[in-house]
């Protein structure tokens, strides 16, 4: 079964992505207010839009909990939850995932530096079906590479247009951090710039 769904995986083109499939899971930086409303109260829905941008779950959660208890929270991130890096988070960041143990967490760290998400597949579905690597991977990216990501690479990044894809190919090779928040800068704001530069790296 696990080699049928890598075969679909790869054929689909999904094993190039770096950011989780989230399909199924809103981005905090990126849901309409109203949306919020469907699962916060308006105080917090409104908290939640004026925070932004988020660049780490630990931020999010830093201003929820102003507003929410610890349960209120989890059950908000199996909705709406800012993705974690894969190979910088903190344990307490990681731990912010609905479901999460302490076990497995020290599995996320136990197999670092990931290089991509078929290795997250391949080693976290060591412990765990399908079903949760699948649900698991909604709330996990691994940085990727300015110079080297595919164009799918850099579509995976939520709110990721093909316009600004194109720029980010554009202005390759990118020679520093600083370069790529002044060429990008030129088409969206400081906080966006922040935002996607929180998906990057130069490593």
């Amino acid at each position: 079964m696990r080699l049928l769904t890598l075969l679909v995986t790869l054929a689909s083109g999904a094993a190039l992505a770096q950011v989780g499939n989230h399909e199924g899971l809103a981005d905090p930086n990126l849901i309409a207010g109203d949306e919020l409303g469907k699962h916060v109260s308006p105080d917090a829905a409104k908290a939640i839009v004026d925070g932004r941008p988020y660049l780490s779950a630990m931020q999010l959660d830093e201003v929820l909990a102003k507003s929410l208890n610890k349960s209120e929270r989890d059950a908000l991130y199996a909705h709406v939850f800012r993705q974690i890096d894969l190979n910088n988070a903190s344990e307490d960041e990681i731990m912010l995932i609905p479901g999460m143990s302490g076990r497995m967490a020290h599995e996320f760290e136990e197999y670092r530096p990931y290089t991509s998400l078929d290795q997250f597949r391949r080693e976290i579905g060591k412990y765990v079906d399908d079903d949760e690597v699948a649900r698991l991977e909604q709330y996990v990216f691994i940085p990727m590479n300015l110079n080297t990501a595919s164009e799918d690479d850099f579509k995976t990044i939520p709110g990721m247009t093909p316009k600004m894809v194109h720029e980010f190919e554009e202005y390759r090779p990118y020679t520093s951090m600083e370069q790529f928040r002044r060429e990008i800068g030129k088409y969206v704001d400081d906080d966006e710039v922040a935002r996607l530069e929180s998906y990057v790296t130069l490593d």
